[in-house]
Parts: C-alpha cells; structure tokens; sequence
C-alpha cells in the first residue's frame, strides 16, 4: 500500500508492507517550498518526520535514515545539531541535491516491533527474532586518495564485521558507494573494490555484493569515497539469492566491476529484493541511446522490471525508488514520466553523476513480498 500526505510545505510519500510481526515502512519526504532558509526547511523536514512518526505510522522506528543536501559544506553542521540529539538509526548524510529546487529531502526505512542499538564496532542492530540487520552509514577517512579510502573503508568494515561475527562474504548484502567527482575518482574506488573482495572470496566464480556507486559528496571535501552498508547476522546461505536479467544485462565483472545486478533474500513470511544502481544498458555492456534521456529512462524501467521478475516481483512489490540524474536540466522531463507511471510510490530524484559519463539516468530500488516458507521469518 503507498500513500501521500500533505503537511506543512512537505509531501510525505510513504509504503506500507503490514504482513508478519514486522510492519516495514519507507518514507520519503521532500519540501515543497524551495524559497524557505535551509534552516526552515530542516526543521519542517524534522516537524513533518516526527508528524508521520506519532499519527501515520504509530510503534514504527526508523532503522536507517539518508538525508540528500544540495551543499553539504554549508548545511551537514546545522542537521547534525538535530540529529545528535536523537541517534536512534544508522545515518548517511550525501550531498545529492533535490531537484525539485529545495535543500533538503529525506529518505527513511522504518519497522515495527524491532530492537534498535549502536554497537561498539559503529554499527546499528536492528534485532527481530533470529536475524541481527547491520547498518553502517557515511563511513569515510582521510587517505591520500579514492583507492586507499576505499580500501581502508572496506578492510575496517571487514574487521567490524568479524567483531560481529560476520564476514562480508556471507553477511553483507548491500552497499553504497557516494564518489566525490565520480568522473575522476570512480576507477580508484573500483580498483580498491575489487582487490579486497578478491582477499574476502567475492569473485565471478562466487558471488558479489549488490551495490551502487554514484556521485556525491561529504561536507569535507577531501573524502572522495563515503560508504554505507546493510548485512545481516544468523542469514544462511540458501536465503540468499542473485539477480542477472541476462537477457538484458551483463555480468559487471565483464567489463571489470565487482557487485551483482540484485539480490533477494527469503524469508518465512516475505521477500527483501534489493535493485543495485541500475542504468541503460544492454547485455552487451553497452550503453542504451546515448544522449537521450527519455530512452534511456525507458530502458532502465525495463532493466529494473527484468530484474525484479527474476525475483518473482512486479513494480507493484517496489517499496522505495531513488532516481540519480546527471544533468539538472533533464529533471522537469523525468519527473513527468515517473508522475506518470509511478504517481503514488516514494522516490526522490536527486542530481547525482552516474559512472559513466554516458549515463545519463540511474534508479535503484527495494521491493518486499509477502510469502510463506519453511525459513525463519523476518
């Protein structure tokens, strides 16, 4: 079920997955009036979450929140000033500006009847039943340059894993690479990426991790490579599935990149699909019309749907959509086409570069589906 609601100068884009003890919910909330300080738009952003909170979805916390800034340098201190006060969830702050005009747009992923911690590795537990989920949001260092942060992110990550008693092998499902200038820094993060899944058994013979990698920036200008990741702990291996839609896609490491199209992961009352960043491509590993972003919209749709059906899913099961565009100037176009097709769902259409220059649109996704197996559920 999805459901928009209108408050104070913020649209409130919710979906609803109310099956089994967990109730899962994504939100997205975005401000309508772009004349207003960056500081009034914070805090009807944080009035209007808290609203949703207590009437829409009452019992439900948030487990992982992105906020998308359209000048991190300027307004990460300001947000943080609210967020200190209540660190309840894994947080990822990126400088990916809203393109509807405004500052400030929100993303937030909330369940019912979970326990929710910091640990002492820096990651968050959202605790159900038999599974730990494990949130690391807007890890980041000061190396020299994108392949040695990169590669720091991943080996500290590997270790707080293991203080968990994970590996990234079989317990990380998803990740998020945001590149400052991706142009330039993205073959770093890539070469980074690839040596040390080779040191943790991820290869093409194994399996990779669903991922994106896009543009975007931290308030500090010399991160070049922030990172956010999901694993989950007491996960067993045949829950676990990839995606390939190889009648439209190419297996990444083809053309040397290391992450999976999609994952799924089964359990007893539903199923979790997760869309990697997903552009216009072919199974050729060739870009889809170049230079024409209604095309290349169309044939992401396509990839994304392909995917999704391998899963056993339909757009009906997608649950929140995170739409990266290159050029400003395409977003009036691609906002019509996903009001159109797409007039209830959460997204946030955000002014991100995608890997390749000839890219000019990326969407990933989640789904969930409700299902009954002989696995423990959620």
């Amino acid at each position: 079920m999805n459901k928009t609601i209108q408050l104070d100068n913020v649209t409130a884009r919710i979906s609803c997955f109310e099956a089994g003890e967990v109730n899962e919910y994504h939100v997205m909330l975005s401000i309508q009036n772009p004349l207003l300080t960056y500081q009034e738009q914070v805090e009807q952003l944080l009035t209007a979450f808290t609203q949703v909170r207590n009437e829409q979805l009452i019992g439900a916390r948030p487990v992982f929140k992105r906020y998308f800034l359209s000048d991190a340098s300027n307004q990460t201190d300001l947000l943080m000033n609210y967020e200190l006060e209540s660190p309840d969830c894994a947080l990822s702050i990126i400088q990916q500006a809203p393109l509807n005009g405004t500052k400030i747009a929100l993303w937030a992923y909330m369940m019912t009847h979970v326990e929710t911690k910091a640990l002492a590795s820096g990651l968050y537990e959202t605790r159900h039943g038999e599974f730990r989920h494990l949130w690391l949001g807007s890890a980041c260092n000061h190396a020299k340059d994108s392949e040695r942060q990169t590669r720091i992110l991943l080996n500290d990550y590997v270790m707080q894993l293991m203080n968990e008693g994970c590996s990234l092998a079989d317990n990380c499902i998803r990740t998020w690479f945001f590149v400052n200038d991706v142009d330039l820094n993205y073959h770093g993060v890539v070469k980074a990426r690839n040596e040390v899944f080779i040191t943790q058994n991820l290869t093409d013979k194994t399996h990779f991790i669903a991922s994106t990698g896009i543009g975007g920036r931290q308030a500090d200008a010399h991160v070049l490579s922030q990172m956010d990741t999901y694993a989950i702990d007491g996960i067993r291996k045949d829950q676990i599935h990839y995606l390939y839609a190889a009648s439209h896609l190419n297996r990444t490491s083809d053309y040397g990149v290391s992450f999976e199209r999609g994952t799924y992961i089964d359990y007893g009352d539903r199923r979790h699909v997760f869309i990697s960043g997903t552009a216009s491509i072919n199974n050729k590993g060739e870009i889809m019309h170049p230079g024409d972003v209604v095309a290349q919209c169309h044939r992401m749709w396509e990839n994304v749907e392909t995917l999704l059906a391998e899963a056993e899913c339909t757009y009906d099961d997608v649950m929140q959509m995170i739409v990266y565009l290159r050029d400003p100037s395409d977003y009036e176009t691609v906002r019509r086409m996903y009001e159109q097709r797409f007039p209830e769902k959460p997204y946030v259409i955000v002014n991100a570069k995608v890997c390749r220059p000839g890219w000019l649109i990326e969407q990933e996704v989640m789904a969930v589906k409700a299902q009954q197996t002989d696995f423990p559920s959620f």
